[in-house]
């Protein structure tokens, strides 16, 4: 049984050195499974980069990951790679492994490494060092000098953040972003989470901060005989202007490979690895943290805080019932404002009043022409029992309101929602501005607007104090709930 064990064992340490997730599973098989398919995705792309197998033929724009290179083509080898992906997903743990398995197909590579300080610096560095540097405690373990016995730490050569194998004046050197790295030159650039969380990523001093050291110190630290370097990018995306965003506004976007994975795919309803992360996780998370950082940790998905409006908006898992499951709304109300011009849209929303909070239950909001928008708006407030609904009468809005009712009571036979018209004439912009802080603490969302309202949304939480804003019909309709409210009460 031994000697068959050892044979199998033989055939999977040859394998691993030739592919880079034969030699993750080979070390770490209860993680790297085969059945895990983002990670082999993942170990086959960073093996690509490595080997030049991530071409785009000329002219083509996109880059795509090829297993033989043409014999025939011009084309363009890839050399930069992004990856952004959900906590917990091993992405950290993969390039440290591709660290150790590159050492061992070349053992002459310089591999310098940047994460947020100098203590997970060091942490990746010491990871890497000692995973080479393992030694058996049964005959039947496999370790790295099984799959590259020649690849070794020079001795009295090991601290945790610099270190050189044997043969190497240096090898590898970890440094916090701001730290030193002078004098040194890699082949291989890593930078592993540069920004450690929310509170440095919505400064946008320390975003600058971070930015400059690594355009201006870290890219620099190219080895003089290895040539154009291969530079990977590993970093949730916390905001536009983290060191992803600055790169992919760059003249030297189109450069770069980008592996983006969400935590889970609402269109298939499906978790990036139920095991690792599964959907009742997901949705505790969603309902635990701020929408800005669930949005960027698990899609990857950057707000630009600098100068938004609403810092934070409050959300809700349940609407308040009592003990026969009744809701205990003391009303329920609505606020439209119709389109004003042709790239317009449509703003409608529906909110129930409990204790000063406001349960918003229901948002249409659309480009959709009148006469398809006013059989919507009559249908939500008939299905949400609305009891009072304010349309804006301006610009057509007065005829949209006695269509809406005409809606409500002819075809649906609706005769308890009082829809009401109104000339709205303060100024939209301070509107919205003096109504922002009342939407942060009154007013209550569900925990999957996300998903339930994606351009409403996106229109909200992107919305920008100062500047230009594409669209401000979201939070100008989303005003008319302190507005309506202080009307009523």
């Amino acid at each position: 049984m031994l000697k068959k064990q050892m044979i199998r064992q033989g055939a999977k340490i040859e394998l691993a050195k030739r592919e880079f997730f034969s030699f993750c599973n080979l070390l770490a098989p209860d993680f790297y499974k085969e059945d895990r398919e983002y990670l082999v995705n993942l170990c086959n792309t960073l093996q690509a980069l490595y080997e030049g197998r991530i071409i785009r033929i000329t002219p083509e724009k996109k880059w795509k990951v090829v297993d033989e290179l043409p014999t025939d083509s011009n084309y363009e080898v890839c050399k930069k790679f992004m990856m952004n992906m959900p906590p917990q997903h091993g992405k950290s743990r993969t390039l440290i492994n591709f660290c150790c398995w590159v050492f061992g197909v070349n053992s002459s590579e310089k591999i310098i490494t940047a994460s947020y300080n100098d203590v997970t610096a060091s942490d990746f560095s010491r990871y890497t060092r000692d995973e080479i540097a393992q030694t058996k405690n049964d005959i039947t373990d496999v370790v790295y000098s099984d799959v590259f016995p020649l690849t070794k730490i020079k001795r009295g050569n090991g601290s945790f953040e610099k270190w050189a194998l044997e043969g190497e004046h240096f090898s590898y050197l970890g440094a916090g972003t701001g730290g030193s790295i002078t004098s040194k030159g890699g082949t291989i650039l890593i930078v592993d989470d540069p920004i450690k969380g929310a509170e440095e990523a919505f400064n946008n001093t320390h975003l600058e901060k971070v930015w400059k050291w690594y355009a201006n110190t870290f890219r620099s630290r190219v080895s003089a005989v290895g040539g154009e370097p291969i530079e990977i990018v590993n970093m949730t995306r916390w905001a536009d202007d983290d060191v992803c965003g600055k790169l992919l506004t760059s003249s030297e976007a189109d450069e770069w490979y980008v592996m983006k994975l969400e935590a889970y795919d609402k269109e298939t309803d499906t978790m990036l690895c139920s095991e690792i992360f599964n959907k009742k996780r997901y949705l505790s998370q969603r309902a635990l943290l701020d929408s800005t950082i669930f949005m960027a940790n698990y899609h990857q998905q950057p707000i630009n805080v600098e100068g938004r409006l609403y810092s934070s908006f409050k959300t809700y898992e349940h609407i308040p019932v009592d003990s026969t499951s009744r809701p205990l709304f003391t009303s329920i109300r609505s606020y439209t404002d119709t389109a004003d011009e042709g790239d317009d849209y449509l703003c409608s929303l529906i909110w129930g009043v409990y204790e000063h909070y406001s349960y918003v239950l229901d948002v249409i909001y659309t480009q959709q022409p009148m006469e398809e928008t006013e059989p919507m708006v009559a249908a939500a407030l008939d299905e949400n029992k609305a009891m009072l609904a304010r349309i804006e009468s301006n610009n057509g809005g007065k005829g949209y309101a006695r269509q809406v009712a005409s809606i409500l009571e002819d075809d649906l036979h609706n005769y308890t929602c009082d829809v009401t018209w109104f000339h709205q004439s303060s100024n939209k912009v301070s509107r919205i501005l003096t109504a922002a802080p009342y939407i942060m603490r009154n007013v209550l969302f569900p925990v999957d607007w996300k998903y339930r309202w994606p351009e409403y949304y996106d229109a909200m939480v992107k919305y920008q104090r100062k500047g230009k804003n594409k669209h401000d019909d979201a939070p100008d309709a989303t005003s008319g709930i302190k507005e309506t409210n202080e009307l009523l009460d």
